[in-house]
């Protein structure tokens, strides 16, 4: 089975249109649908904005579906001149902007496990492969693998956004892509994220974020449409 979590319902909307005898299991005041896409097991569910919603939606995705893998499939924030409205970003890896134990000496985003600590979480290579092949289909679109940073701010600001790229070495940052990957690596469940530019590094202002999520969403939708239909799970 496939799991796919959005932050918002646009693009949830997109992948319950693409179902076959839809079902939906409602959990934590999530609703989780679950139905069949070109033959293949599918739930998505709308999580909410900002990574403890993530992580609560991840968990009991987990939990309840036990999926094969879990992709994150939304809309992002450019950190880079490169990256354009309606571009694409897979993520090799993720990191959390706004970790920071830097007054105890830890260095910016570092995540204290139990067990362990890590700034980088990687994404699964042979999911997210095909995911830069899926959205290599995709007509006007540049893809790019790269670092996606997460934190709980929409970041508008030039300077906050440079100053995010430079830190983390980061190609576009959003609010939820991190938490979900967390939570998959502590499980170890396979993740990937797919997220499409919907403000560039110039055009950044909440208002540009409004208008241009819904071009950014369908590209997404797509793309996650071209990799149902071709990944072998």
């Amino acid at each position: 089975m496939i799991g796919i979590i959005c932050a918002l319902k646009i693009e949830v909307e997109g992948i319950h249109n693409m179902m076959s005898n839809p079902q939906t299991t409602h959990y934590a005041r999530m609703s989780f649908i679950r139905g069949t896409i070109k033959g293949k097991e599918v739930v998505a569910v709308e999580c909410g904005i900002g990574k403890v919603n993530a992580a609560v939606c991840a968990q009991a995705m987990i939990d309840l579906f036990k999926p094969d893998l879990i992709i994150n499939s939304g809309i992002a924030g450019s950190l880079s001149e490169d990256l354009s409205i309606g571009d694409i970003v897979v993520a090799k890896d993720v990191v959390q902007h706004d970790m920071d134990g830097t007054e105890m000496g830890d260095p910016p985003g570092e995540i204290w496990f139990n067990d362990e600590k890590r700034i980088e979480i990687p994404a699964d290579s042979r999911v997210s492969k095909a995911l830069e092949n899926a959205c290599l289909k995709l007509e006007n679109t540049k893809t790019l693998v790269g670092r996606i940073a997460t934190g709980d701010a929409f970041v508008a600001s030039v300077d906050r956004r440079l100053a995010i790229a430079d830190k983390f070495n980061a190609d576009a940052c959003e609010m939820e892509g991190g938490a979900i990957g967390q939570v998959c690596y502590r499980n170890g469940v396979p993740f990937a994220i797919l997220r499409s530019i919907s403000d560039d590094i110039n055009q950044n202002e909440f208002m540009d974020f409004e208008k241009f999520r819904k071009l950014a969403s369908e590209k997404s939708i797509r793309a996650i449409s071209y990799f149902i239909e071709d990944f072998d799970c």
